[in-house]
């Protein structure tokens, strides 16, 4: 299926001179919705994954679905002040200044398979500190899923050493 007939390019937003992805036409078809989880979960299904991560807020959309069709939980990577119990954090570097994303101390146990994923692979940003997140935790990384990768922007440079599915390049 060619999933970019169901992403809308908006110009000049959040920005001029952005060419924003908004990935909300395909979830709104759920046909399409459905077959881009289910190649997701064919992914995770060959990475014999225990637990599905998902940084905030569009990776628990894409997230949740792939965790509830393997069977397996999901643990939310959140900002910071976002998680109500006692969390492990990673400060990492935004375009201008810093940012920090937490995540429960307990949402791992060591030695469990992970998936991260996420709805848009940038520059790496995000994707680099939730890993650390689980590493930190004792999480194995199996795979890092994407729907969006914006190929121009070089994060996949950051991710080496993982294995990376991504539906979708520009």
């Amino acid at each position: 299926m060619n999933y970019k007939d169901y992403i809308a390019i908006v110009p000049d937003w959040p920005k001029k001179g952005i060419q924003f992805k908004d990935i909300t036409p395909l979830m709104d078809n759920g046909k399409v919705f459905k077959s881009a989880i289910d190649e997701i979960v064919a992914f995770a299904r060959e990475k014999n994954v225990d637990l599905v991560v998902g940084p905030e807020a569009r990776g628990f959309i894409v997230g949740c679905p792939v965790a509830y069709a393997l069977g397996v939980g999901f643990a939310p990577v959140r900002k910071e002040g976002k998680l109500p119990r006692e969390v492990i954090r990673v400060e990492y570097g935004l375009e201008y200044g810093k940012d920090t994303l937490t995540m429960h101390k307990d949402a791992i146990k060591p030695g469990q398979r992970v998936l991260i994923i996420d709805d848009l692979l940038a520059t790496g940003g995000t994707m680099g500190a939730s890993i650390k997140l689980v590493e930190q935790l004792g999480g194995i990384v199996v795979g890092l899923a994407f729907l969006v990768e914006l190929t121009y922007l070089n994060g996949r440079e950051k991710l080496k050493g993982y294995d990376v599915l991504t539906l979708m390049q520009y």
